[in-house]
């Protein structure tokens, strides 16, 4: 036998004799999960207990997705769901469901930012069977009658007032009315008594009568405790954690263990014994023999030259998961990919990486599922993926719902965007598909949001490292969410520049840094340089884009010399001095910006942050940027310009920026 395979035995067999002896230390006490069992209180909510944890209350004794935000004893606590905060008005955990009311619409029908649609995770909420919705329609101009039915008014930021009304019963789903056009729209939903007032006459003159429907809330029902463990658990007079969900029971004062309840979704069986020893005896000889088993079968393989690639890769990648075992991802078999997706019938789209399915869950939602081509790999792209958007949670970072890992197969489940990607909205010759240019002002302004988000709104910082129209994908009201984080690169906030291996990203949108050192490090200034070339093409510039790309393979004609001349110039000589339209100013706007992002310095661009600034701000406060030239420096470029542009190039890494 060669060296390696006995080490490998000798490994195993010391481990079957811990097995063996397990039985010693498993019933003993764990301080961990001691505080536990006590009911704890979180605002005004009082005996609470799992699956819900927060404030003072660790996690292993909750369930991720259930962390409430306790403030004072006087206060509502919060909860958050698929990235919206609701106040929780009460919790029934006899009938398991929660009264949730939205903390953006608490004492106001006149949000002050765009509103998303209530949406819950379903692997651990659902809505009651006979949940009704009411639709509020913002922002409406009324081309026939007089008065609306339920409408009401808000100021705006002009100083000047919005026309808005609301809808209930088959009325919610059906839009505004004839001749009714509005800007934007959200469901919430709303008890049923609540809609009986709001379909009362006085509701037509009071707007009162929506915000006390509102402020009721709504029924959510949960299911994180419903497995089969943790009744057992709760049964016998225990409680359960999250961490291995251990039961625990009082017996004669003193905390004992109960048994080990494994969640099944780690793929252990529930095990539950009043006594512990005898539960430990079977647990600890069963998982000798099937060690000792499993050691003799490796050791065969190890023989085997072949498949060891596979084999690194596929640890690498159950490591990873095994050490984030903690995050809220349902880890699905391929036969249930196959299942929700009628055996990978619907295909949405192919990239580099896999083809995209539409899929569907048994409760209906619908789901898009990227089925990953290259699993020969060590993984990395698949675990990027996972750690860094599971680490989100933000309106234009799309949903990661779940995953799979089977030996092979691996694919990655997320949430359906009925409007596909950008790239279907931009650049079309014909213009038959084309977004309004409002709207795209809209979705660069959320891009730009997102991207924020992800530089110094996370913990950990993350850098996209692939920004372009494919990867931007919209909702059913064209809300932009980035996606395939396949790319991307975590690393510390203070850590100003990255080291990356090889070249990353797509030609045409990869920073001139990323593939030549001598223009600069990588940091995230690569992904805002990534986003202003989307944005160029998001205002037009694109077809200018395509012109070059079309003469040429060579690098340099990748980068906009010729939009520069042809665009910004004729931009500038057409305006100056003329009175110009909402959406003109909007179109310039975004292209002074986007040339703000491509400088080919990385120093000069401004941060995603100064962006988001931008665009909020007005576009006589933007001036007209340096044109972006590609060459390699031998030396720092001197930066020669105006005070005028102080606010935008950056000289050394600012505070924003760390």
């Amino acid at each position: 036998m060669p060296p390696k395979s006995s080490k490998k035995l000798v490994f195993f067999i010391q481990a079957a004799l811990f097995l063996i002896n397990f039985p010693g230390f498993l019933c003993q006490n764990n301080s961990q999960f001691a505080n536990c069992t006590l009911p704890f209180q979180c605002g005004t909510l009082t005996n609470l207990n799992y699956p819900f944890w927060g404030d003072n209350r660790p996690l292993s004794c909750g369930y991720p997705g259930f962390q409430l935000d306790c403030f004072g004893r006087r206060d509502i606590p919060l909860l958050t769901i698929s990235s919206i905060t609701y106040r929780v008005l009460g919790i029934d955990f006899s009938a398991r469901t929660l009264r949730v009311a939205r903390q953006d619409l608490w004492n106001t029908t006149c949000p002050t930012s765009l509103l998303r649609n209530t949406i819950l995770n379903p692997h651990i909420f659902q809505f009651p069977s006979d949940y009704e919705n009411v639709t509020i329609y913002y922002g409406c101009t009324n081309n026939n009658t007089p008065q609306l039915p339920n409408q009401f008014t808000c100021d705006d930021a002009n100083g000047g007032t919005t026309l808005n009304l609301f809808r209930t019963g088959s009325g919610a789903s059906s839009g505004p009315g004839t001749g009714i056009t509005c800007n934007n729209s959200i469901s919430v939903p709303v008890n049923q008594s609540a809609v009986r007032a709001l379909e009362s006459p006085t509701a037509n003159s009071s707007i009162n009568v929506l915000q006390d429907a509102l402020a009721n809330g709504f029924l959510v029902r949960w299911s994180a405790d419903t497995r089969e463990a943790c009744e057992s658990c709760r049964g016998s007079g225990g409680t359960c954690g999250c961490d291995g969900t251990v039961c625990y029971m009082e017996t004669q004062g003193s905390l004992q263990v109960w048994g080990v309840c494994r969640v099944e979704s780690q793929g252990m069986p529930p095990v539950q014994s009043p006594h512990g020893d005898a539960a430990g005896v079977v647990l600890g000889v069963t998982g000798a023999v099937l060690l000792i088993i499993i050691s003799i079968f490796c050791c065969i393989r190890s023989r085997r030259p072949q498949g060891s690639h596979n084999k690194e890769s596929n640890l690498n990648v159950e490591k990873f998961l095994l050490q984030h075992g903690s995050l809220a991802l349902k880890r699905y078999k391929y036969s249930e990919i196959k299942k929700m997706t009628n055996s990978l019938s619907d295909k949405l789209g192919q990239g580099g990486y896999g083809c995209v399915y539409k899929g569907k869950l048994p409760d209906g939602s619908l789901v898009a599922v990227k089925v990953l081509t290259d699993t020969d790999s060590n993984g990395e792209d698949f675990i990027n993926e996972v750690a860094s958007i599971s680490r989100t949670s933000h309106v234009n970072i799309v949903n990661l719902l779940g995953f799979c890992f089977d030996t092979k197969k691996r694919a990655l489940v997320y949430e359906y965007m009925p409007n596909k990607s950008l790239d279907k909205y931009i650049g079309n010759s014909t213009g038959s598909d084309n977004l309004d240019l409002k709207i795209l002002y809209k979705i660069a302004v959320g891009v730009a949001k997102g991207l924020e988000y992800l530089h110094i709104g996370c913990n950990t910082r993350i850098v996209h490292f692939d920004i372009k129209p494919q990867n931007i994908l919209l909702d059913e009201e064209f809300c932009p969410k980035i996606s395939d984080f396949g790319l991307a690169k975590l690393c510390k906030k203070k850590q100003s520049l990255l080291s990356v291996l090889g070249t990353r990203g797509t030609a045409g949108y990869i920073a001139p840094e990323v593939f030549s050192r001598n223009f600069g490090g990588v940091s995230h200034k690569s992904d805002v340089y990534s986003y202003g070339m989307m944005v160029l093409e998001m205002a037009g510039a694109n077809t200018i884009v395509d012109q070059t790309r079309e003469t040429t393979q060579s690098t340099e004609n990748y980068f906009p010399d010729k939009i520069y001349e042809q665009v910004i110039v004729d931009v500038t000589r057409k305006l100056d001095g003329f009175r110009i339209d909402e959406e003109e100013e909007t179109a310039r706007k975004m292209l002074l910006i986007g040339f703000w992002c491509i400088q080919t310095n990385p120093l000069e661009r401004p941060s995603i942050s100064k962006v988001v600034e931008m665009l909020e701000g007005s576009v006589e406060s933007i001036q007209i940027p340096p044109k972006p030239v590609l060459f390699t420096p031998t030396l720092p470029p001197v930066l020669d310009f105006s005070s005028s542009f102080s606010s935008f190039v950056e000289t050394e890494p600012s505070a924003e920026d760390i």
